[in-house]
Protein backbone atom coordinates (compact mmCIF):
# COMPACT_ATOMS: atom_id res chain seq x y z
CA UNK A 1 0.00 0.00 0.00
CA UNK A 2 1.61 3.46 -1.23
CA UNK A 3 0.52 6.89 0.47
CA UNK A 4 1.97 9.77 2.82
CA UNK A 5 0.88 8.30 6.53
CA UNK A 6 3.05 11.04 8.97
CA UNK A 7 4.11 9.82 12.44
CA UNK A 8 2.75 12.93 14.23
CA UNK A 9 3.87 11.31 18.13
CA UNK A 10 5.36 7.60 19.33
CA UNK A 11 6.34 5.94 22.52
CA UNK A 12 7.75 2.92 23.34
CA UNK A 13 8.11 0.68 26.54
CA UNK A 14 11.56 -1.97 25.49
CA UNK A 15 14.33 -3.40 27.31
CA UNK A 16 16.11 -0.20 26.32
CA UNK A 17 15.61 2.93 28.31
CA UNK A 18 13.05 4.08 25.71
CA UNK A 19 10.08 5.26 27.16
CA UNK A 20 11.71 9.29 28.34
CA UNK A 21 14.51 10.99 27.72
CA UNK A 22 17.30 10.64 24.97
CA UNK A 23 17.51 7.28 23.61
CA UNK A 24 20.87 5.91 23.34
CA UNK A 25 20.55 2.25 22.36
CA UNK A 26 22.76 -0.25 24.88
CA UNK A 27 23.33 -4.40 24.44
CA UNK A 28 21.62 -5.65 27.76
CA UNK A 29 23.86 -8.28 30.00
CA UNK A 30 21.82 -11.39 30.45
CA UNK A 31 22.07 -13.37 33.46
CA UNK A 32 20.03 -16.59 33.84
CA UNK A 33 18.03 -16.85 30.56
CA UNK A 34 18.18 -15.75 26.94
CA UNK A 35 15.43 -12.81 27.50
CA UNK A 36 15.02 -9.37 27.44
CA UNK A 37 12.64 -8.18 30.10
CA UNK A 38 10.82 -4.92 29.59
CA UNK A 39 12.88 -1.68 31.45
CA UNK A 40 9.62 -0.97 33.49
CA UNK A 41 8.38 2.88 33.80
CA UNK A 42 6.64 4.36 36.59
CA UNK A 43 3.01 3.59 35.65
CA UNK A 44 1.57 5.76 39.08
CA UNK A 45 1.41 8.71 37.01
CA UNK A 46 -1.04 7.28 34.64
CA UNK A 47 -3.06 4.57 35.74
CA UNK A 48 -4.34 4.74 39.88
CA UNK A 49 -2.82 2.84 42.36
CA UNK A 50 -6.23 0.57 43.08
CA UNK A 51 -6.00 -0.02 39.44
CA UNK A 52 -2.46 -0.72 39.35
CA UNK A 53 -2.38 -3.43 40.98
CA UNK A 54 -5.06 -5.68 39.31
CA UNK A 55 -3.31 -5.19 35.93
CA UNK A 56 -1.34 -7.50 34.26
CA UNK A 57 2.60 -6.53 33.26
CA UNK A 58 0.66 -6.35 29.46
CA UNK A 59 -1.80 -4.45 29.61
CA UNK A 60 0.38 -1.74 32.23
CA UNK A 61 2.66 -1.36 29.51
CA UNK A 62 0.21 -1.14 26.62
CA UNK A 63 -1.69 1.12 28.01
CA UNK A 64 0.72 3.32 29.32
CA UNK A 65 2.87 3.38 26.27
CA UNK A 66 -0.24 4.70 24.71
CA UNK A 67 -1.64 7.13 26.90
CA UNK A 68 2.48 8.57 26.81
CA UNK A 69 1.97 8.48 22.88
CA UNK A 70 -1.24 10.60 22.99
CA UNK A 71 0.27 13.11 25.31
CA UNK A 72 3.33 13.27 23.00
CA UNK A 73 0.93 14.11 19.88
CA UNK A 74 -1.40 16.74 22.26
CA UNK A 75 -3.81 14.73 21.61
CA UNK A 76 -6.98 13.37 23.66
CA UNK A 77 -9.30 11.49 21.60
CA UNK A 78 -8.05 9.76 18.29
CA UNK A 79 -10.55 8.98 15.36
CA UNK A 80 -9.88 5.30 15.95
CA UNK A 81 -7.94 3.37 18.00
CA UNK A 82 -5.91 -0.11 16.33
CA UNK A 83 -3.48 -2.65 17.72
CA UNK A 84 -1.53 -5.72 16.80
CA UNK A 85 -0.30 -8.74 19.38
CA UNK A 86 0.52 -12.14 18.75
CA UNK A 87 -0.49 -13.44 22.13
CA UNK A 88 -2.13 -11.07 24.19
CA UNK A 89 -2.05 -10.90 28.19
CA UNK A 90 0.33 -14.82 28.72
CA UNK A 91 0.02 -13.39 32.09
CA UNK A 92 -3.36 -13.42 32.63
CA UNK A 93 -4.25 -16.24 30.18
CA UNK A 94 -1.83 -18.14 32.62
CA UNK A 95 -3.62 -17.53 35.84
CA UNK A 96 -7.22 -18.18 34.96
CA UNK A 97 -5.97 -21.49 33.60
CA UNK A 98 -4.26 -22.48 37.18
CA UNK A 99 -7.35 -21.09 39.13
CA UNK A 100 -9.41 -24.06 36.94
CA UNK A 101 -7.54 -26.29 38.53
CA UNK A 102 -6.44 -25.19 41.66
CA UNK A 103 -10.27 -24.24 42.50
CA UNK A 104 -11.51 -27.32 40.47
CA UNK A 105 -13.55 -25.02 37.95
CA UNK A 106 -15.70 -23.39 41.45
CA UNK A 107 -15.25 -20.09 42.51
CA UNK A 108 -13.36 -18.90 39.45
CA UNK A 109 -12.57 -15.23 39.55
CA UNK A 110 -13.29 -14.00 36.09
CA UNK A 111 -10.84 -10.68 36.09
CA UNK A 112 -7.87 -12.93 34.51
CA UNK A 113 -10.44 -14.77 32.00
CA UNK A 114 -11.51 -10.69 31.04
CA UNK A 115 -8.08 -9.58 31.22
CA UNK A 116 -6.53 -12.25 28.92
CA UNK A 117 -8.71 -11.53 25.83
CA UNK A 118 -6.53 -10.19 22.93
CA UNK A 119 -8.21 -6.07 23.05
CA UNK A 120 -8.41 -5.79 27.07
CA UNK A 121 -5.52 -3.44 26.09
CA UNK A 122 -7.56 -1.20 23.87
CA UNK A 123 -10.84 -1.61 25.90
CA UNK A 124 -8.40 -0.39 28.78
CA UNK A 125 -7.57 2.98 26.41
CA UNK A 126 -11.10 3.51 25.52
CA UNK A 127 -12.16 3.58 29.32
CA UNK A 128 -9.28 5.92 30.02
CA UNK A 129 -10.11 8.02 27.56
CA UNK A 130 -13.87 8.06 27.13
CA UNK A 131 -13.38 6.72 23.52
CA UNK A 132 -16.12 5.11 21.85
CA UNK A 133 -15.77 4.91 18.05
CA UNK A 134 -13.61 2.70 16.08
CA UNK A 135 -11.60 0.07 17.90
CA UNK A 136 -10.25 -2.73 16.53
CA UNK A 137 -7.31 -5.67 17.32
CA UNK A 138 -4.68 -7.81 15.02
CA UNK A 139 -3.97 -11.44 15.62
CA UNK A 140 -1.60 -12.56 13.01
CA UNK A 141 1.91 -13.69 15.16
CA UNK A 142 4.33 -11.71 12.79
CA UNK A 143 1.98 -10.06 10.62
CA UNK A 144 -0.21 -8.57 13.73
CA UNK A 145 1.31 -5.29 13.78
CA UNK A 146 1.65 -4.81 10.52
CA UNK A 147 -2.20 -5.26 9.95
CA UNK A 148 -2.79 -2.95 12.34
CA UNK A 149 -0.70 -0.59 10.06
CA UNK A 150 -2.52 -1.16 7.19
CA UNK A 151 -5.97 -0.69 8.63
CA UNK A 152 -4.55 2.48 10.00
CA UNK A 153 -3.46 3.55 6.57
CA UNK A 154 -6.55 2.64 5.19
CA UNK A 155 -8.74 4.58 7.68
CA UNK A 156 -6.71 7.58 6.86
CA UNK A 157 -7.06 7.18 3.46
CA UNK A 158 -10.17 6.89 3.11
CA UNK A 159 -11.08 9.76 5.03
CA UNK A 160 -12.88 7.60 8.09
CA UNK A 161 -10.79 9.58 10.51
CA UNK A 162 -7.84 12.67 10.82
CA UNK A 163 -5.71 10.60 13.66
CA UNK A 164 -4.95 6.94 14.30
CA UNK A 165 -3.72 5.58 17.84
CA UNK A 166 -1.29 2.28 16.32
CA UNK A 167 0.55 0.06 18.30
CA UNK A 168 1.63 -3.06 19.09
CA UNK A 169 2.00 -4.75 22.57
CA UNK A 170 3.88 -8.38 23.81
CA UNK A 171 5.03 -10.34 27.12
CA UNK A 172 7.07 -12.98 27.28
CA UNK A 173 5.88 -15.28 30.65
CA UNK A 174 8.52 -17.54 31.98
CA UNK A 175 6.21 -20.68 31.01
CA UNK A 176 5.52 -19.28 27.75
CA UNK A 177 9.28 -19.46 27.38
CA UNK A 178 10.17 -22.66 28.54
CA UNK A 179 7.43 -24.19 25.89
CA UNK A 180 9.12 -21.88 23.49
CA UNK A 181 12.35 -23.08 24.30
CA UNK A 182 11.31 -26.81 23.95
CA UNK A 183 10.77 -26.32 20.40
CA UNK A 184 13.74 -24.49 19.64
CA UNK A 185 12.96 -21.04 19.48
CA UNK A 186 15.73 -19.78 22.05
CA UNK A 187 19.20 -20.87 21.82
CA UNK A 188 20.52 -23.29 24.27
CA UNK A 189 22.85 -21.73 25.60
CA UNK A 190 23.23 -18.16 27.40
CA UNK A 191 24.16 -15.58 25.07
CA UNK A 192 24.96 -12.03 25.31
CA UNK A 193 23.27 -9.67 22.66
CA UNK A 194 26.48 -8.44 22.20
CA UNK A 195 27.77 -12.02 21.15
CA UNK A 196 24.18 -12.65 19.48
CA UNK A 197 24.59 -12.22 16.09
CA UNK A 198 28.20 -14.23 15.69
CA UNK A 199 27.20 -17.36 18.09
CA UNK A 200 26.67 -19.58 14.48
CA UNK A 201 23.96 -21.31 16.90
CA UNK A 202 20.23 -21.81 16.09
CA UNK A 203 17.52 -19.96 18.09
CA UNK A 204 17.38 -16.76 19.56
CA UNK A 205 16.59 -14.61 22.73
CA UNK A 206 13.54 -14.29 23.56
CA UNK A 207 11.93 -10.38 24.21
CA UNK A 208 9.07 -8.10 24.66
CA UNK A 209 7.67 -4.32 24.33
CA UNK A 210 5.15 -1.85 23.23
CA UNK A 211 5.26 0.88 21.28
CA UNK A 212 2.15 3.05 20.46
CA UNK A 213 2.16 5.74 17.07
CA UNK A 214 -0.16 8.70 16.43
CA UNK A 215 -0.68 8.49 12.85
CA UNK A 216 -2.03 11.46 10.32
CA UNK A 217 -2.91 12.25 6.76
CA UNK A 218 -1.24 15.76 7.64
CA UNK A 219 1.90 16.13 9.76
CA UNK A 220 0.90 18.07 12.42
CA UNK A 221 3.03 19.97 14.63
CA UNK A 222 6.15 17.97 15.04
CA UNK A 223 5.87 14.89 12.66
CA UNK A 224 8.66 12.08 13.71
CA UNK A 225 8.83 10.34 10.04
CA UNK A 226 6.66 9.39 7.27
CA UNK A 227 5.33 5.85 6.24
CA UNK A 228 5.12 5.85 2.12
CA UNK A 229 4.69 1.94 1.66
CA UNK A 230 4.03 -1.67 3.37
CA UNK A 231 4.50 -4.56 1.33
CA UNK A 232 3.78 -8.23 3.33
CA UNK A 233 4.86 -11.71 1.90
CA UNK A 234 3.68 -15.20 3.68
CA UNK A 235 6.37 -18.03 3.06
CA UNK A 236 8.20 -16.14 -0.04
CA UNK A 237 10.68 -18.08 -1.34
CA UNK A 238 14.17 -16.05 -1.66
CA UNK A 239 13.45 -15.25 -5.43
CA UNK A 240 10.11 -14.00 -4.88
CA UNK A 241 11.06 -12.39 -2.01
CA UNK A 242 13.76 -10.18 -3.84
CA UNK A 243 11.71 -9.73 -6.62
CA UNK A 244 9.10 -8.13 -3.92
CA UNK A 245 11.89 -5.66 -2.71
CA UNK A 246 12.30 -4.68 -6.24
CA UNK A 247 9.14 -4.02 -7.52
CA UNK A 248 8.26 -2.56 -4.05
CA UNK A 249 11.39 0.28 -4.45
CA UNK A 250 10.41 1.07 -7.88
CA UNK A 251 7.14 1.33 -7.12
CA UNK A 252 8.67 3.88 -5.17
CA UNK A 253 10.87 5.27 -7.75
CA UNK A 254 14.01 3.88 -5.58
CA UNK A 255 17.45 2.24 -6.12
CA UNK A 256 18.52 -0.06 -3.39
CA UNK A 257 21.45 3.22 -3.01
CA UNK A 258 18.82 5.60 -2.63
CA UNK A 259 17.89 3.79 1.12
CA UNK A 260 20.24 5.55 3.72
CA UNK A 261 19.39 2.69 6.69
CA UNK A 262 18.09 -0.98 6.64
CA UNK A 263 16.64 -1.82 9.64
CA UNK A 264 16.87 -5.91 10.05
CA UNK A 265 15.28 -8.44 11.87
CA UNK A 266 18.32 -10.17 11.94
CA UNK A 267 18.47 -12.16 15.36
CA UNK A 268 21.26 -14.53 15.02
CA UNK A 269 18.91 -17.77 14.54
CA UNK A 270 20.97 -19.72 11.57
CA UNK A 271 17.56 -21.41 10.97
CA UNK A 272 16.64 -18.12 9.23
CA UNK A 273 19.12 -15.18 9.11
CA UNK A 274 19.78 -16.34 5.55
CA UNK A 275 17.34 -14.07 4.38
CA UNK A 276 19.04 -11.08 5.62
CA UNK A 277 22.28 -12.04 4.53
CA UNK A 278 22.05 -12.66 1.07
CA UNK A 279 19.01 -10.00 0.61
CA UNK A 280 22.15 -7.30 2.02
CA UNK A 281 24.95 -9.13 0.01
CA UNK A 282 22.69 -8.96 -3.41
CA UNK A 283 20.94 -4.94 -3.12
CA UNK A 284 22.92 -3.34 0.16
CA UNK A 285 26.43 -4.15 0.33
CA UNK A 286 27.38 -0.58 0.91
CA UNK A 287 24.50 0.39 3.09
CA UNK A 288 24.67 0.93 6.71
CA UNK A 289 22.31 -1.87 8.76
CA UNK A 290 20.77 -1.79 12.34
CA UNK A 291 20.13 -5.18 13.40
CA UNK A 292 17.25 -4.16 16.11
CA UNK A 293 16.36 -7.29 17.71
CA UNK A 294 19.78 -7.37 19.47
CA UNK A 295 18.29 -4.21 21.61
CA UNK A 296 14.63 -5.79 22.07
CA UNK A 297 14.83 -9.47 21.33
CA UNK A 298 12.69 -11.76 19.24
CA UNK A 299 8.71 -11.50 19.70
CA UNK A 300 5.69 -11.42 17.38
CA UNK A 301 5.48 -7.07 16.97
CA UNK A 302 8.86 -6.83 17.42
CA UNK A 303 8.70 -4.31 14.49
CA UNK A 304 6.82 -1.89 16.47
CA UNK A 305 9.76 -1.40 18.19
CA UNK A 306 11.90 -1.01 14.87
CA UNK A 307 9.63 1.46 13.46
CA UNK A 308 9.98 3.19 17.12
CA UNK A 309 13.77 3.30 16.30
CA UNK A 310 13.38 4.25 12.27
CA UNK A 311 11.60 7.36 13.47
CA UNK A 312 14.03 8.50 16.30
CA UNK A 313 16.74 7.87 13.63
CA UNK A 314 15.27 9.82 10.78
CA UNK A 315 13.96 12.84 13.16
CA UNK A 316 17.31 12.91 15.08
CA UNK A 317 19.74 12.22 12.26
CA UNK A 318 17.49 13.67 9.36
CA UNK A 319 18.12 10.17 7.23
CA UNK A 320 15.87 10.60 3.67
CA UNK A 321 14.77 7.42 3.32
CA UNK A 322 14.71 4.07 5.63
CA UNK A 323 13.85 0.83 4.68
CA UNK A 324 12.91 -1.74 7.78
CA UNK A 325 13.06 -5.72 6.44
CA UNK A 326 11.74 -8.35 8.96
CA UNK A 327 10.59 -11.65 9.12
CA UNK A 328 9.03 -13.93 11.93
CA UNK A 329 10.93 -17.36 12.49
CA UNK A 330 10.56 -16.85 7.80
CA UNK A 331 7.05 -17.33 7.66
CA UNK A 332 5.83 -13.31 7.85
CA UNK A 333 7.91 -10.93 6.05
CA UNK A 334 7.71 -7.54 5.63
CA UNK A 335 9.20 -4.36 3.93
CA UNK A 336 8.49 -0.70 5.37
CA UNK A 337 9.71 2.16 3.71
CA UNK A 338 9.89 5.25 5.81
CA UNK A 339 11.07 8.68 4.66
CA UNK A 340 11.78 12.15 6.55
Amino acid sequence: MKGKYYIQASAAISPQESFSGPFVPQLPELSEKNLLRIKEPDYSGFIPPNSLRRMSRVLKMGLVAALQCLRNGGVNMPGAIITGTGKGSLQDTERFLKNITEYAETALNPTPFIQSTYNSVNGLIALQQKYMQYNNTFVHRGFSFEHALLDSMMQLNEGNTDVVLAGAFEEISDEHFYIKSRIGYWKEALTQPAELLTSGTPGTIAGEGAAFFLLGNQPGNNPQACIEGIKMLYKPTEEKLHAALETFLRQHNLEPSDIDLLITGQNGDTNHDHYYHNLVVQYFPATHSLPFKTLCGEYDTASAFALWIATRVIKEQGLKKVLIYNHFYGDQHTFLLLSK
